[in-house]
């Protein structure tokens, strides 16, 4: 098997949470290297000058200097994708010639396609041995998570459906429960378009669904109630798939 060819990326966003995701992200996808990540664009220009970066991952409203004001600043800039929970940039971002622009929150799938713009054509078609593909984006996913005191690998298609518990969350597998120091939103936006969230403190798997009715869902012998304020979406997500 040939080395797999890495591409070096750097994260600048204002906002730690949005930060972690990307990290992890990055990490499950054996092509990117992360080199480092910022706050601010006044760090990045820093580290632009002492490192080469393939793949730029940037938010776009930040103090003192903006993304957008930030790629205006760069002679060679390297690919890159935008990061923000704003919509209204777009065309000027594309006028910019960036690769893609992603609105938070940045579900994997999304994340993953992205990346396959910005690499060159013969790497963006590798999948061998990647976790993730853009092909098939949960049959053989995985995450790791940090539980009693190492890194726990949960492949996406064995979990069920997971529990917020205050500062931690219940991954509920089909081989066991996982129980990690995280956020449910922070971990909702990692997941595919197959994890919905059907109250404040439960995600739950498509799939893995026996029954429902218009106020919870039944998994194997469990039952998780459908919170008032996500009832419309998940019913109606839930009608599709009878169609």
């Amino acid at each position: 098997m040939q080395p797999i060819k890495k591409y070096n990326c750097l994260i600048i966003d204002d906002e730690p949470p949005a930060r972690e995701v990307l990290r992890r992200y990055i990490s499950q996808v054996p092509m990117l290297s992360l080199i480092g990540e910022c706050g601010n664009a006044v760090q990045a220009i820093s580290m632009l000058k002492q490192h080469h970066i393939d793949l730029l991952f940037l938010d776009i409203q930040m103090p003192q200097v903006t993304g957008l004001d930030l790629i205006g600043t760069l002679v060679n800039p390297p690919k890159i994708v935008l990061t923000t929970a704003f919509e209204q940039y777009a065309v000027r971002a594309f006028e910019l010639d960036v690769t893609d622009y992603l609105v938070k929150p940045i579900r994997f799938d999304r994340f993953l396609k992205a990346v396959m713009k910005a690499l060159p054509e013969q790497d963006a078609s590798y999948d061998d041995q990647t976790p993730f593909n853009a092909q098939d984006s949960t049959d053989h996913a995985f995450l790791y998570f940090r539980a009693d005191r190492k890194m726990v690998k949960v492949m996406l298609n064995d979990i069920l459906y997971i529990e917020s518990l205050k500062d931690y969350v219940k991954i509920n597998t089909t081989k066991g429960p996982v129980i990690t120091k995280y956020a449910i939103t922070s971990l909702e936006a990692m997941l595919p378009a197959s994890f919905i969230r059907v109250h404040r403190s439960y995600l739950i798997a498509l799939d893995k669904i026996d029954s429902y009715t218009q106020d919870e869902i039944n998994i194997g012998i469990d039952v998780i109630p459908i919170g008032k304020l996500y009832r419309m979406q998940v019913l109606n997500i839930l009608a599709q798939g009878n169609g």
